[in-house]
Order: structure tokens, then sequence, then C-alpha cells
């Protein structure tokens, strides 16, 4: 029964549900139509089951084709590890890393947390992928990465979570902000000063657009931006108050003169860091180490010691007392 589970047909058939056609699929892969059809009926044929619901616009997984999926999924990317390793089964050395981040840690988390573990593994490469957090969950299910870091709102199907925890979304502001001496601030004591806003659909533009409707708070931004590293900067410049999370900024915000300010709302506590990989799957061993190494950078004590650090700008002028 098991005789076309192997790469060329898996191949063929994780295509064909990821692009709901066999013509997409076709063109995706330079193959032709024929020789995708053949495999898919073979599959079937030995499986004793349909794969595919056929519908006027294009093939949907049945429940059997939903488990075979999982299956190919995982196999396909352990695969792709086991040819990478081959000739230093004793080592990390040649080892392939695919990555994928929602866009906070991509500036600065990530770029550090990749250099300092190839200062301890230098054979080991990497890819990252930048994009939404829904997108980042759904590249680690589908196979197209073997960890994610992301941020989430929800609990997510599919995936592994091998380390969670709280991701509160502070207000960024400079240390000479008038509202910089606070314990922490309201989005109703901002919306008088100027504003950075991130793009609508990420999390914590969901959640500051929440609030605002709960509490009947208009705010209305100077910038509206879809890239941290343009908000982070046009705040540095401007002195204007910029929304992130701790992780995204954690090593550079205190030496660039903000200071980071709880938020007095509970919505704005809601948020968490998830590391991802795809449920079910046995990791290689390079991937287990850097998801340890990940989990253990996450953890690294955060400024003040406290995990809510309200004034790095007071903490700087110190020694100058």
């Amino acid at each position: 029964m098991t005789l076309s589970l192997h790469g060329i047909a898996l191949r063929y058939f994780v295509e064909v549900a990821r692009t709901g056609s066999i013509s997409d699929a076709s063109a995706r892969l330079h193959v032709a139509v024929s020789a995708i059809s053949r495999q898919i009926a073979r599959l079937e044929s030995e499986l004793g089951v349909a794969l595919f619901e056929r519908r006027p616009r294009g093939m949907a997984l049945s429940e059997a084709g939903e488990r075979l999926l999982a299956y190919a999924q995982r196999s396909l990317l352990e695969a792709a590890h086991v040819m990478k390793e081959i000739g230093g089964l004793e080592s990390l050395h040649g080892s392939m890393i695919k990555l994928a981040s929602s866009e906070g840690f991509a500036a600065d988390f990530l770029p550090t947390a990749m250099a300092s573990f190839r200062d301890q593994y230098p054979g080991i490469d990497f890819t990252l992928s930048v994009m939404s957090p829904g997108a980042a969950t759904r590249c680690v299910r589908d196979g197209d990465a073997d960890l994610a870091l992301t941020f989430s709102l929800a609990p997510e199907k599919g995936v592994k979570v091998e380390h969670t925890e709280r991701a509160p979304v502070y207000a960024l502001l400079r240390a000479g902000h008038p509202l910089a001496t606070r314990a922490r601030v309201s989005l109703a004591d901002l919306r008088a000063y100027p504003l950075v806003l991130p793009a609508p659909g990420t999390t914590i533009r969901q959640l500051i657009d929440i609030t605002c409707a709960l509490e009947g708070i208009l705010l209305d931004p100077d910038l509206t931006c879809n890239n941290s590293g343009a908000m982070y900067r046009y705040a540095q410049k401007s002195g204007a108050v910029m929304f992130t999370g701790l992780l995204s900024v954690r090593d550079r915000y205190a030496g660039d003169g903000f200071v980071m300010m709880p938020l007095t709302h509970p919505q704005m506590r809601q948020r968490s860091i998830q590391v991802q990989t795809m449920a079910g799957r046995e990791l290689p061993s390079a991937v287990r180490a850097f998801r340890d190494h990940l989990i253990a950078e996450i953890a690294r004590p955060k400024p003040g010691g406290d995990g809510a650090p309200k004034a790095a700008g007071h903490r700087r002028r110190r020694p100058a007392a």
C-alpha cells in the first residue's frame, strides 16, 4: 500500500494540496499535468481512499488527504535535513535551518540570535523569511520553515508551541518626553502627542484598535507604517510615540535614548510570543539546538530585571549623578 509514498509522489501531492489545482501545481513544478494526475491517482488507488474532493473551482483535501498532507510535509522536511547532514552525522556542520518570523523580530533580535548561534556552530546556515504572524505560523504548519518566531493572540492549529510567554505592548517614548517620568500611561494620555502606529493587520494594531473601540478613544497618528525599523527611526528622530514589544527593541532602546512605558489597558497585555514547530515532527539536531538557543535568548534577563522596564533613560543617567 505504501509503494508510492516516496519523494516524487509526495511532492506532487503536497503541491496540489497547496494550490488546489493540478494545473497550478504543474505550472509551479514544471511537470506535465498528466504526470501529476497519474501520481495522485496511484496514491488514491493504493491507499484505497479519495485524497481530494473534485470541485468546479478546484480540488479540496478530503479527511484522508488532510492526514496524508501532515505526514507528507513532515516527511519532505525531514528528508531535506537528512540530505543536508549526510557526511556530518556527528556534528551540526552543514545543516540548514529555515526560519519564519513576524516583522518585529527581524530588525534586531533574530539576527543577533543567529549570529551568536553561529559563533558556536559556524557550519550552520540560515534562511529567514519575514511575514505576518499568521503567515509565519502557516509556513511552519505547511513545512516551509523549521521554526517560526511570532506573536499570537489565540491558539494555533497544526503547530507545536515550543515556548510561549506574555509579550505586552509598551509605549516607546524618548527619555525627555513629558510623560516619561510616569509609572504607566493610557492611550488617552498619549493621544495629545505625536504618534506612530503600525499598519492594520499586525497584532499591536489589532490590540490598539480593540482598546480604542472599547474606550471610545480616537488616535490620529503622524505616521502609519508596516515596517518597525522605519517606525523606530522616525520615533527616534521626531520624538513621536511608538508602540512595540520589549523583545523587538530590548538590546537597543536604552542606548538610543528611549523609555519603555507600560500601558494601563489590560487588552495590551494579551499578546504572547511563540516559538512554533510543525506538530508531530521529530526535529533534527540542528533545529533542536537552535530552538533551545532561541528560547534561552528570549528568556535572557530584561533591563531592570523585573520584566517591566519603565525608564531606560533614567537608568542611563545614574552614572552621571
